[in-house]
């Protein structure tokens, strides 16, 4: 079972396919390495495609710390993966949680990115500071839940949230998939990944300054019925000059797997325009 090993010693699971330049998924809050099979199954026949787990995902280790999550060790492992596994460069597409770390890799280590992807980005950035303090006591209830309940309880619950009800209803099989590979996760990695990176992370409001300042060409994907990433997408593009965004109508939150054609497609694109330099060529530098 490959793992590559962070500073901090933690062994983090990660699977590879295919060749030429690399692509690197990060997962969201509900989501593991397998979330991104669509896109490894379409990518990896030209691209040399890395997914991995999380810390706090199995097969990866699940630290009993809680001071051993947070944003800043999200980046930081993207990074450690792709130092362990030779990559000097690659596109960077996330996914929800995974969105918010691949802007962070985007801002910290732009030379690293030959284009980033946050797909579903914005659940808890909200300007108005009574907003925020009730999505951190919402995030704050859902780590008590994964903590208190067992994983299969707690996922059930999780997993039919209103975001997800489009694919629910759209695509009950792919739907039944999302929720059993959750049902298969650590209640407590996902109460500490909760409670010491969603809740505490900074907002993309936050994040303006930096933001303005970010390089790497930026997709940005949302699905219309994702109510919770709408403004944060909206806000992304208009704060990062190389961003590009796409909404994809009568969608939700798992928009990966849900889309996935339309996800591709439009990552084909990015992945392209980038590497040869085309990606907002018609604006002035």
């Amino acid at each position: 079972m490959p793992k590559i090993r962070t500073s901090d010693s933690v062994n983090l699971y990660y699977e590879e396919a295919g060749t030429g330049t690399p692509v690197v998924f990060v997962h969201e809050f509900a989501g593991d390495y397998r979330t991104w099979e669509p896109q490894m199954r379409h990518f990896s026949r030209a691209h040399r495609c890395v997914t991995f787990s999380q810390r706090g995902y199995p097969p990866s280790d699940i630290p009993d710390d809680p001071a051993r999550y947070g944003q800043d060790f999200a980046r930081s492992d993207v990074i450690a993966l792709m130092d362990a596994l030779r990559i000097e460069n690659a596109h960077v597409v996330g996914h929800s949680m995974g969105a918010y770390t691949a802007l962070h890799v985007g801002i910290k280590h732009p030379q690293r990115c030959i284009s980033v992807t946050a797909a579903g980005c914005g659940w808890g950035s909200l300007a108005d500071p009574a907003a925020r303090a009730a999505m951190r006591a919402q995030a704050a209830e859902t780590s008590k839940i994964f903590m208190e309940k067992d994983m299969a309880a707690a996922a059930a619950i999780y997993a039919d949230t209103p975001t997800r009800q489009t694919q629910k209803h759209k695509d009950p099989r792919g739907y039944a998939e999302f929720a059993r590979m959750l049902a298969e996760h650590s209640a407590r990695g996902h109460a500490l990944t909760m409670a010491m990176l969603q809740a505490k992370r900074p907002t993309l409001w936050d994040m303006e300054a930096d933001l303005k300042k970010f390089s790497p060409p930026l997709l940005i994907i949302v699905g219309d019925e994702d109510e919770t990433c709408l403004d944060g997408s909206v806000f992304l593009k208009r704060t990062v000059p190389t961003a590009g965004l796409l909404v994809i109508p009568r969608s939700g939150h798992t928009i990966t797997s849900e889309e996935s054609d339309a996800v591709n497609a439009a990552l084909a694109e990015v992945f392209s325009a980038a590497e040869s330099g085309r990606w907002l060529a018609h604006k002035p530098g």
